[in-house]
């Protein structure tokens, strides 16, 4: 075995950016929400911090002897106090620990904050590495009282890893937009059944009848008050729902100016004023639909600036998938299909770790059929 040496980081930066984004790079299920300049945004702005419940607790593995030490393997790591923002509902297990008298929090979660997207949690460098990640982990959560341990939306890959580290597995269901190859908007829509595309048509003149039009404004050249003014629609989204709102307007800005080769804002206006916005972060193949909202209501404008724009950003960019977030059957009427998704949890109390593992085999069967169900309803030309 290597020379290892195991740090608890509290803050990205005490690992630094360039060797934390070296690691992310050398992982085959990278993306932008792992990078330094995203999590260090969330923590910096306080959006995912001790005072918002999501305490930063990150496991690192480094290799050698200080000052030459490297990192060899990270774990994204959380105390959290609550279960705010994680997409994967814990809320019956919290309640079922109060009601037995137990405490349910703080607990540990691996996650990307408030960001329903698969990507590597066990970020390593070798076998060897992981090996010893995984070793840290199981000492961590089980020399200290912590209820349990949460590692949402992990590669499939990665949940049997945990899985055979004696975490128990958990299935969901996202929709991503899966890529042909199409030449232009009009050429996926040929894909799909008649009705589909009649409808796909039907709410887009919509939008274009009441006089909106669209800029798409890449990171690097969004404004302060292109940034001010989406806050203002991600905001009205939230309060449209009566919930609060996770991200501020220090996070939104701080990833402008970082990772602007990441974002891009679609701005929709009418008679040259702003009406609504959303926010998309990519890279090279993937788009990530993340938020939207709008200070004017127009039938169909949700539809458009969410999925329909960004749709049209994929085919011209040749990208190869659009995850459009958690959730939502709607999306298949427009062309997305059902994608299973993981997570993987240990509990240290015995009897609730049997009885959960009792359920999620249940839950795992319905996941299963509701998955045949929907790929039934199969959007496009058999």
């Amino acid at each position: 075995m290597a020379n290892y040496r195991t740090r608890i980081v509290s803050s990205l930066s005490k690992i630094g950016q360039p060797a934390w984004d070296a690691l992310v790079q050398l992982q085959p299920d990278a993306n932008p929400f792992l990078s330094f300049a995203f999590l260090d945004a969330l923590h910096e702005s306080t959006c995912a911090s001790a005072k918002s419940g999501w305490q930063p607790q990150f496991l690192t593995i480094w290799r050698g002897e200080e000052p030459a030490q490297e990192l060899v393997a990270a774990l994204p790591l959380y105390v959290k106090s609550h279960s705010y923002g994680e997409y994967v509902f814990d809320w019956a297990w919290a309640d079922a620990y109060e009601r037995n008298g137990l405490e349910y929090y703080p607990k540990l979660l691996s996650a990307i904050p408030f960001t329903p997207v698969t990507g590597s949690r066990l970020l390593t460098r070798d076998a060897e590495a992981m090996a010893a990640l995984i070793a840290a982990l199981l000492a961590v959560q089980q020399g200290n009282s912590f209820s349990s341990t949460h590692i949402l939306y992990p590669p499939p890959a990665q949940a049997d890893i945990l899985r055979d580290a004696g975490f128990m597995l958990r299935t969901g269901v996202q929709f991503h937009w899966l890529n042909a190859g199409y030449k232009d908007f009009d050429a996926f829509l040929e894909t799909l059944e008649r009705k589909k595309r009649k409808n796909i048509r039907a709410e887009r003149r919509k939008v274009h009848d009441a006089g909106v039009t669209f800029r798409h404004v890449p990171g690097h050249e969004a404004s302060d008050a292109d940034w001010i003014f989406f806050k203002r629609c991600y905001d009205h989204t939230y309060a449209a729902h009566h919930s609060t709102p996770y991200l501020n307007l220090d996070f939104f800005q701080r990833i402008g100016k970082t990772m602007p080769q990441n974002i891009l804002l679609i701005v929709a206006e009418q008679d040259g004023m702003p009406i609504a916005s959303s926010l998309l972060i990519h890279d090279e193949k993937t788009v990530y639909g993340r938020y939207w909202g709008a200070i004017k209501h127009i039938d169909c404008l949700h539809f458009e600036t969410a999925y329909y724009q960004p749709l049209e950003f994929c085919i011209a960019n040749n990208m190869a998938c659009f995850e459009g977030g958690a959730q939502g059957e709607h999306k298949m009427a427009r062309g997305f299909l059902p994608q299973k998704t993981w997570s993987a949890h240990w509990l240290a109390h015995a009897a609730f770790s049997n009885a959960i593992e009792e359920f999620l085999q249940r839950e795992s069967g319905g996941i299963d059929t509701y998955m045949d169900e929907l790929n039934e309803r199969n959007p496009f030309k058999l």
